[in-house]
């Protein structure tokens, strides 16, 4: 999945480990916003929009359970990542009910929070594009009735898209100009992520290509090893 612009409230009172921890998920494209205990790290937080929260445990002034109940109180889809030096089950059980998302004792393989957070993300990303009851969509010059399978150029007559393309441009829609993970749509429309699908969904991107070339302002790019983009330019 995509990190690029994905936001990160990282609050953690140890100013050498913070920074560090910063500038690796810098490194791997995350846009990190550092505070050194929880009283500063909840007045970040409501002041910007953030993706998921990373909280040290133990910290003064406020620790990590506490600040997880305030954000929750504002936010309480937001996915929360516990950082703990203790290991102790009851530690471990009240992070959970305190509503993490998950939990990594100190010291652990960045690599590890790294994919974790990566799929902490993509089930944020899929719960999302489960919840949404949108069927219509304005697409540039074209209208999609995802209700009706129709999409229409225009004033002219609708094309009727297969149930497939239809659940594909949908997605696409639902992402318009941000990243469509390839995992989420083949998990969604062919419940099966292995070669043969994935060849399955490039036949259908080629389809909808051929249908969304009548407006030169709309057009689905390949991200090579992460999805597919729809872009719609807006004009001048």
């Amino acid at each position: 999945m995509e990190t690029v612009n994905k936001k990160i409230l990282l609050v953690e009172d140890d100013p050498n480990f913070g920074s560090i921890l910063r500038d690796y998920l810098s490194m791997n494209d995350f846009d990190v916003v550092l505070a050194k205990n929880g009283m500063e790290g909840f007045e970040k937080f409501k002041k910007e929009n953030f993706d998921i929260c990373i909280l040290d445990v133990m910290m003064p002034y406020k620790d990590g359970f506490t600040l997880a109940k305030e954000i929750r109180e504002k936010d309480e889809h937001i996915p929360i990542v516990f950082l703990t030096a203790k290991t102790m089950k009851e530690d471990v059980l009240k992070g959970y009910k305190a509503g993490a998302d998950d939990y990594l004792n100190k010291p652990f393989d960045s690599e590890v929070l790294l994919m974790k957070l990566k799929a902490i993300l993509q089930r944020k990303s899929s719960a999302i594009t489960t919840d949404s009851n949108q069927f219509e969509f304005v697409i540039g010059e074209f209208h999609l009735n995802s209700k009706l399978r129709f999409l229409t150029f225009q004033d002219q007559e609708p094309i009727k898209l297969s149930p497939k393309e239809n659940e594909l441009l949908r997605l696409l829609a639902i992402y318009e100009n941000d990243l469509m993970p390839r995992e989420l749509a083949l998990t969604k429309i062919w419940r099966d992520d292995n070669y043969f699908t994935s060849r399955s969904m490039d036949v259908y991107i080629a389809k909808l290509r051929k249908y969304l070339k009548l407006d030169p302002n709309v057009s689905i790019l390949n991200i090579h090893g992460e999805g597919f983009r729809l872009v719609v330019k807006k004009e001048e």
